[in-house]
């Protein structure tokens, strides 16, 4: 497109979405570089409406599929961001992890992977510790579906057999790797690559593993932003002091990572295993997570959006080194009618307030 055209960005979310990510600082800056945000009318069809240059979205369900369908048939130089089949990759979570143990990555001295991990279908299985003998206490409970919903959120650290009683199959079971109380969340948005600190549950000793029973349940834990300084937990982390990992090393898998998956915008989460100080495990990934939370995350979309739009990046008139200049992975090219059905699920973005574990 023109450059002096004005680029038009349609975008989908649930309200508490829409309330998060569209803030005004972002209207305005997107605004000053050509490009326009609007929302889309969900009390109509989508190829009514327009044109759309980019449909942005993160809603799930049988009609918005066909309808995103229809629209990519009528409008082939529209993008969508993103595949809906990429996406529902990610509401499995044994399918989601699947993608970082297919990465081909040479790292040097750093090592990544995954936690051991199995998934339980029924209570004759949750029951039978010959059946994951190979996982120790403590043990993460997670549900296996992830699709951003309060429910898919709601996990629970596993201390001995008596914590087994209150979990519901169909569930995953993963080991807890001490970790030194720091999860580091990366973001991705097309090529760009923001790794930030995040508070998570200590590390649980063998010996203070013994005075522990049932389990603990907890939420989103690593929510507490780098602003809250005055919470004793935070500092317990000694967070300020915990190294990142290597740029180079977490962006060639982030890089992997998007390829593979297909998917531009998303985070992940990642822990160093304390017992290997180089080795890393990837224990989540998220789509469409709450970018707002990260720094200059307006500067950060606009970039995107202008590249999907064709227009020049703020990165690319500065000519920074530190950013690449974004770029867009191109929609699949899917039957997105043989997609498993599935409801309109939450953004699963709410803050719960979590136990907090002492060791």
């Amino acid at each position: 497109m023109a450059d002096d055209k004005r680029g038009v960005v349609g975008y989908a979310l649930l309200p508490k979405k829409q309330q998060s990510f569209i803030q005004d600082s972002l209207l305005s800056l997107c605004k000053s570089r050509g490009i326009d945000l609007v929302r889309i009318d969900q009390d109509r069809r989508l190829i009514d409406q327009g044109p759309f240059d980019c449909v942005l979205h993160k809603m799930y369900g049988d009609d918005w599929r066909k309808q995103l369908e229809e629209f990519q048939i009528e409008n082939p130089n529209s993008t969508i961001i993103d595949s809906p089949l990429s996406i529902e990759r990610l509401h499995n979570r044994i399918s989601m992890l699947q993608a970082v143990s297919e990465l081909k990555i040479e790292s040097g001295t750093d090592t990544f992977g995954i936690p051991k991990q199995i998934v339980i279908y029924d209570k004759d299985t949750l029951f039978d510790r010959q059946a994951w003998e190979f996982l120790k206490y403590p043990v993460i409970a997670k549900p296996l579906i992830a699709d951003g919903s309060a429910k898919s959120h709601k996990m629970a650290l596993i201390f001995n057999h008596e914590g087994l009683n209150k979990l519901r199959p169909p569930i995953v079971l993963q080991e807890f790797v001490n970790h030194g109380g720091v999860i580091f969340k990366v973001y991705v948005v097309g090529e760009f690559v923001k790794c930030v600190k995040r508070k998570s549950l200590p590390d649980v000793s063998e010996e203070k593993l013994k005075s522990l029973e049932g389990s603990l349940p907890f939420s989103q834990v690593s929510n507490l932003t780098s602003d809250d300084r005055n919470d004793k937990y935070y500092k317990l982390m000694d967070l300020e002091e915990t190294e990142l990992p290597p740029q180079s090393f977490i962006t060639d898998i982030a890089r992997g990572l998007r390829r593979g998956l297909k998917l531009n915008l998303f985070n992940f989460d990642v822990i160093r295993d304390a017992r290997i100080g180089n080795r890393y495990l990837v224990i989540d990934i998220n789509y469409f997570p709450g970018y707002a939370k990260m720094p200059g995350y307006e500067t950060v979309l606009t970039d995107f959006f202008c590249d999907v739009v064709g227009k020049k990046s703020l990165s690319e008139e500065k000519e920074k080194g530190g950013v690449d200049k974004l770029q867009v992975v191109p929609n699949c090219d899917v039957d997105l009618t043989k997609i498993a059905s599935k409801t309109c699920c939450s953004d699963g973005e709410e803050k719960e307030k979590s136990p907090v574990l002492q060791v």
